[in-house]
């Protein structure tokens, strides 16, 4: 029996970690009441007493609770941006490279990826490594995430929102629902170390997220020009190439070039795989002008899904126990 430690259980990520764990057999869930769960003598005794304790915290929290476990031999697996570019934690993006599973399964510190990160890399990676895409171009970035993303505070934001547009109306108008709101607008958002950084490019892209008025699921769309690649390319080698990298990576499906069968009149679901532990890739567009999409869960494989897998390898038995990849 694997005993498992959630340092706040009570947030957005740590729930969904809880319901994906609390009825499986091989895993003890460790719990502290909130009354206590500022008390460091008994988060000590916890954090001892487990095997992996699951941090779902504000990146100061994490570090506080880091350094408390810093005299124990218990594993950590950090859901923060506190320690994802730190070279002493392995990264926990196991689709990254033939390589970062192994890493994952015998590191003590895994810190869990960011949803757009995943999104990104999963889609541009692969090129940068197999020399198609010059790591030296300027890459832009436009997203759109449900406002899930934001936690608690932005969740109630928008269902109290939602529940006033509604009183007293039949049809509540678009400025009521809040239907697009870009931000980050100073390009400073704190996923771009890690998008950068594991992305092997020379230089941050220029990421424009997005909250849209819906729970959850998200797109990461990369727009790539003809210039960008070390040699001429068609839509069709780019989408073999990624076909190729993660032909044995069951969460990672790669739908063919331009396909129309994922598309509702044109359109693409950011909700398209929400309940799922998969990040959909999609290549669009002609020989001068390809869009990368990534549509994943922010809450599945861009949170919490990824956290349980994250788990499972480092505990070494199958990693999509409790996860789901069908639709």
């Amino acid at each position: 029996m694997h005993k498992i430690f959630i340092d706040g259980q009570a947030g957005t990520t740590g729930l969904q970690i809880h319901n994906r764990l609390h009825q499986r057999h091989d895993i003890q869930l460790l719990t502290i009441d909130d009354q206590q769960r500022k008390d460091p003598l008994i988060k000590h005794d916890l954090i001892q007493a487990a095997d992996i304790i699951v941090l779902c915290l504000p990146d100061e929290a994490a570090k506080e609770t880091v350094a408390l476990a810093a005299d124990t031999d218990t594993r950590i697996l950090d859901a923060s941006t506190a320690f994802r570019t730190d070279p002493d934690w392995a990264y926990g993006l196991a689709e990254l490279n033939p390589g970062q599973r192994q890493l994952i399964a015998s590191a003590d510190k895994v810190s869990n990826p960011g949803c757009y990160p995943t999104g990104f890399l999963l889609a541009v990676a692969p090129l940068i490594a197999a020399g198609i895409l010059n790591p030296g171009c300027q890459l832009s970035i436009s997203a759109v995430s449900g406002y899930s993303g934001g936690g608690h505070n932005m969740i109630d934001r928008y269902v109290d929102r939602q529940v006033n547009s509604y009183s007293g109306k039949q049809q509540p108008s678009a400025d009521d629902l809040w239907c697009a709101r870009p931000y980050g607008l100073k390009f400073g958002h704190k996923h771009l170390a890690e998008m950068q950084h594991y992305a092997d490019l020379q230089h941050a892209p220029l990421f424009m997220p997005s909250v849209g008025h819906y729970l959850q699921g998200m797109l990461v769309s990369t727009p790539l020009a003809s210039t960008y690649f070390n040699h001429p390319v068609t839509v069709e080698d780019i989408q073999a190439c990624l076909a190729e990298r993660y032909s044995s990576e069951p969460c990672v499906p790669v739908h063919t070039a331009n396909t129309e069968q994922a598309l509702d009149q044109g359109f693409l679901d950011p909700q398209g795989v929400n309940g799922t532990n998969r990040c959909d890739l999609y290549v669009y567009g002609n020989n001068e002008q390809i869009m990368l999409i990534a549509q994943l869960d922010n809450l599945g494989k861009g949170a919490a899904g990824a956290a349980v897998q994250n788990l499972n390898i480092m505990l070494g038995i199958d990693e999509l126990t409790s996860l789901s990849i069908d639709l």
